[in-house]
């Protein structure tokens, strides 16, 4: 898919997920955050890497809240240089506002991409094969090609964000679980296939 008709996916996938009734995003954002709280790969996850949502995202504070809340220890993205790089945020910890959406953490300490044991991502869209369509920069994918190889990534977004294809570069990273108001989608073909030869 050319470099336009990724960018025209991109604007009309804004579009749709712009469109959501509040009331309608409001009670789709709490499925999705129980959905997402109750996945085994949160649960047994010491250190979760979030997003800050911003705009027309699924709300995400929530779950970050929650997670503190039980113990659990948050990384929130921030670049640096144009690259991404992920730092702890602690309960009352105060965030910093960027040009470009998200808030970004004030203590911008890289945290080892090594020590997360679970990722959260954003995307404008999913599909069912782990494919996930970004903002364009790469930031995510280049920082997802960094942790270990079984950390497990969920995606996150409202249901009418799952598309039946969802065009793919060789170095665009594939997520394992898609998270929306109407379930859990575990991504087919695995990302980690177990039926391989050694």
């Amino acid at each position: 898919m050319s470099v336009a008709a990724k960018e025209e996916l991109r604007a009309r996938m804004r579009r749709a997920r712009a469109g959501l009734p509040p009331a309608e995003r409001l009670a789709a954002a709490r499925g999705i955050e129980d959905l997402v709280l109750g996945l085994p790969a949160v649960t047994g996850a010491r250190t979760v890497l979030m997003f800050y949502s911003f705009g027309s995202e699924v709300p995400t504070s929530g779950i970050a809240e929650r997670l503190l809340a039980g113990g659990g220890r948050v990384l929130l993205p921030f670049l640096e240089a144009d690259a991404m790089e992920a730092a702890e945020v602690r309960p009352g910890e105060s965030l910093v506002h960027t040009s470009y959406g998200p808030k970004e953490p004030a203590r911008r300490v890289a945290v080892d991409p090594a020590t997360v044991d679970a990722v959260v991502t954003p995307g404008l869209a999913f599909d069912r094969r782990g494919r996930r369509l970004g903002y364009g920069g790469g930031h995510y994918d280049r920082y997802l090609a960094r942790l270990r190889t079984e950390t497990p990534r969920i995606g996150v977004g409202f249901a009418l964000q799952v598309i039946d294809h969802v065009p793919a570069d060789p170095l665009d990273q594939l997520v394992d679980l898609v998270v929306t108001e109407d379930g859990v989608i575990e991504c087919l073909p695995p990302r980690l296939r177990t039926d391989l030869p050694p």
